[in-house]
């Protein structure tokens, strides 16, 4: 765990918050060129007004040329984002909407559930009928005809034309409404989808069925054959993250691989992480989400394993910066956010608070993986409230209580996922390793859900937002405080009284 009390470099953060906001507002209320015109004005008026604060407020004055940059920075975001939006908006394709016609997209992600027997995934459009063009487009299917399709693979197919749904940058929604037609996927592409194929096959082979079911989902994303039932509870049970492709996913598989610094040295060791995640990402389809991943997981071991925290503020700063120049519809992504906040929390919050409890006798390894719950589960929890509607008050319970297992499915995993294609026999015999773990993940994901008020609904939107993340504000403004504390500690204990109570005494 970094040294908490190293000292944390800022300054990159007011450019990478400007830039997200600049391009979220240009993305959602079209207000890119007027943000643009404002911090220009912003820039310009401090920047002339340095000389009078330089003899009356000298520590503005200093302050006047990292505002004027920051402000440029909201200038730049501003006119890129409202040049992407326009495109968007004055699509070709806008003029269509209403009618069908042939299109070629390449699937950018793989596909997600969307109803019963429906599907949807993001794509890139390359043609209409035939006539080259490009932008993002939302596609929606039937499983029985796109269910093979994986990411990066071309298809064509006739679409009904539609117009977006949300203002993310994508300039239609695509419904299929005849038979798709596949292209040949590049040969990484292919190499994934193998294995991803014989690893479902060989999981099915050692291991019972909802054990073999929620393997891959565990790691390699692919929720596929998980059950409405369990995927239920995993979400009231606050666990959800464990069935998608995340940060932490990249922080087990290249952390274990650096463990072997001991052995070849720290330079080798970060050689092997560096192959361990390329092939990682590889190996689960190396879509938008999962390189987002693979990014923000690269820098969670800056921050943990390396014990850099003092660096990894600015890094993950630039990398956001980075992130909305290239792919500005990350502004308004959900998980992209939930990825930040999530690194953010890992670097600033959970370090301190292991440390103080380590100084207060509780066991190293138990205070971060408390701390390290407790702090994903206070900034995440405003995003989720908005996009659920509810509120999971056994979240962190839940999260420390799997915790120990999770690395292990993820390791183990990860290497029978490597050797499935070349020695299935050994990556079957490391599948039937984690079928304790997983058993043990399933069972806490089912005892959770069944807890009576394991979760609690809430508003959802803004709303849902902001009342949680204003009680999880006031928790930890007030929780020095001794009363605070005997408060909370005894509305926990009635909590757990009436939700035993409810277990005991339940039908």
């Amino acid at each position: 765990m970094p040294n908490p009390g190293a000292r944390l470099d800022l300054r990159l953060v007011p450019a990478a918050v400007t830039a997200w906001a600049v391009t979220a507002a240009g993305i959602v209320w079209g207000a890119g060129r007027p943000l643009a015109l404002l911090s220009l004005a912003i820039a310009a008026g401090w920047w002339l007004a340095r000389g009078f604060l330089g003899r009356r407020f000298p520590l503005l004055a200093a302050s006047a040329a990292a505002v004027a940059a920051t402000a440029v920075i909201g200038a730049g975001f501003g006119i890129a984002v409202g040049l992407r939006s326009d495109a968007s908006t004055d699509h070709p394709l806008a003029r269509q909407r209403g009618t069908t016609a042939w299109v070629t997209v390449t699937a950018a992600d793989a596909t997600r559930q969307a109803g019963p027997g429906r599907l949807m995934f993001r794509a890139n459009l390359s043609e209409v009928d035939d006539r080259a063009t490009s932008g993002a487009v939302t596609v929606f299917a039937k499983v029985v005809d796109f269910g093979a399709l994986a990411a990066g693979q071309p298809v064509r197919f006739r679409a009904r034309i539609s117009a977006p749904a949300r203002r993310d940058l994508t300039v239609a929604v695509l419904t299929a409404v005849g038979r798709p037609h596949f292209g040949r996927p590049p040969a990484v592409q292919r190499a994934a989808h193998t294995v991803r194929q014989a690893f479902a096959a060989t999981a099915q082979q050692a291991l019972p069925a909802d054990q073999a079911a929620m393997l891959p989902a565990l790691v390699l994303g692919d929720t596929s054959a998980v059950t409405a039932g369990t995927t239920e509870d995993f979400r009231t049970a606050g666990l959800t993250h464990l069935t998608a492709v995340s940060g932490a996913n990249v922080t087990i598989v290249c952390g274990a691989v650096l463990l072997s610094a001991y052995l070849v040295g720290p330079r080798i060791a970060v050689a092997l992480a560096a192959v361990a995640l390329v092939a990682f990402v590889i190996v689960v389809q190396p879509s938008a989400s999962v390189l987002r991943a693979a990014v923000m997981g690269a820098l969670a071991l800056v921050a943990v394993l390396a014990g850099r925290r003092r660096q990894a503020i600015p890094v993950l700063a630039a990398t956001v910066i980075g992130l909305m120049t290239v792919a500005p519809q990350l502004a308004v992504d959900v998980g992209f956010a939930l990825s930040v906040v999530a690194t953010a929390a890992l670097i600033l919050l959970a370090p301190s608070w292991s440390a103080r409890l380590v100084a207060a006798g509780w066991p190293k390894v138990l205070a971060d993986a408390v701390c390290v719950a407790l702090a994903a589960q206070l900034v995440t929890a405003p995003l989720i409230a908005a996009i659920s509607g509810r509120f999971s008050l056994i979240s962190v319970l839940a999260n420390v209580i799997v915790g120990v297992v999770v690395p292990p499915i993820t390791v183990l995993g990860t290497m029978a996922a490597v050797l499935v294609a070349p020695w299935p026999a050994a990556a079957g015999l490391l599948i039937r390793f984690t079928g304790p773990e997983v058993w043990w993940l399933l069972r806490v994901a089912h005892a959770a859900a069944r807890v009576p008020g394991a979760a609690v609904p809430v508003p959802s939107g803004w709303a849902g937002m902001l009342t949680v993340a204003l009680a999880g504000g006031a928790a930890v403004v007030l929780w020095p405080r001794r009363w605070f504390r005997l408060a909370a500690g005894g509305g926990l204990l009635c909590a757990a009284a009436w939700s035993v109570s409810g277990l005991v005494g339940g039908p």
